[in-house]
């Protein structure tokens, strides 16, 4: 039978406890670093050489469910009763109220340093140290909200844009497509700073500290932020029925994306698993 994905709002104190408590056990068995390692190492850019599968790519989607549902199972193994919440940024929007209270994800970071200092994973508990990082700190930051250049998080009419194109994705299958909607969730969009920064992207951005860059698995939001990403992903495909994952195809030798994007029913490293056999999930979880 399927599990359910409940809204962070939702969620009772005990379900808070559990979900933290398992998160806080994956992390002091060691198994919780090994998730942000490979994030780190498959946070592959536009401008390096080599596969991508990560981000600017048509699998940024499947990989993400697939790496959400892997830390989803390992939490599961130590509570069966826990799921991952999500927290859906177009309505839940303050830096104070859920998902950052004390009883859960805690707060921004201090002005000094971006320390977090409150909730479960505040670096004076001594049950989060960071230990695959891609700087020098060794502590949860955040500054939620860009305390000396504000942004907000993305609108509802943001995510209404992405929903709305039936495509799925565009060649060159990369950061520099506008259209499709791939890269309009995922939210690499033209000029710098703010403005290029859009959904997805963009709640990276809004929260800072260790979610920005290929290390922001340090930051227990991630999974949170990408359950959201993966429940619109979710209502684009209910939307859109006829259309499904591209390329349907692997890119031809000679042209740019050559052996650098995954194709429908290629292997998705660095599972043993294709696009296809991720675009539905419903025999697995459903959300609330």
């Amino acid at each position: 039978m399927a599990y359910v994905r409940k809204d962070v709002t939702t969620l009772t104190a005990a379900e808070r406890r559990r979900f933290v408590r398992a998160l806080l056990e994956l992390k002091r068995r060691g198994e919780y670093d090994a998730f942000v390692r490979m994030h780190i190492d498959h946070y592959v850019t536009d401008g390096e050489g080599g596969l991508r599968t990560a981000h600017m790519t048509p699998s940024f989607l499947p990989w993400h469910r697939r790496f959400l549902l892997e830390l989803e199972n390992a939490l599961r193994r130590i509570d069966p009763s826990v799921t991952v919440p999500y927290w859906d940024w177009t309505r839940d929007r303050s830096a104070t109220g859920s998902p950052w209270t004390p009883d859960l994800l805690g707060g921004t970071g201090r002005s000094t340093d971006r320390r977090v200092t409150t909730g479960p994973f505040a670096y004076s508990t001594g049950a989060w140290t960071l230990r695959e990082t891609i700087t020098d700190e060794d502590f949860l930051t955040r500054d939620l909200g860009r305390s000396r250049d504000p942004i907000a998080l993305p609108t509802a009419a943001d995510v209404e844009g992405a929903l709305k194109d039936p495509v799925y994705d565009v060649s060159p299958w990369n950061s520099t497509v506008t259209r499709g909607f791939r890269n309009r969730l995922e939210g690499w969009g033209t000029g710098s700073g703010p403005v290029a920064w859009r959904n997805h992207n963009r709640v990276h951005r809004w929260v800072g500290g260790a979610m920005v860059g290929g290390a922001s698995v340090n930051d227990p939001v991630f999974w949170l932020h990408h359950a959201f990403v993966d429940l619109l992903w979710t209502r684009w495909q209910n939307r859109h029925r006829e259309h499904r994952y591209l390329p349907d195809r692997p890119p031809l030798p000679g042209t740019s994306q050559y052996r650098r994007v995954v194709a429908r029913h290629e292997k998705l490293k660095p599972w043993n698993m294709t696009p296809d056999q991720l675009e539905d999930m419903g025999s697995v979880y459903r959300y609330a």
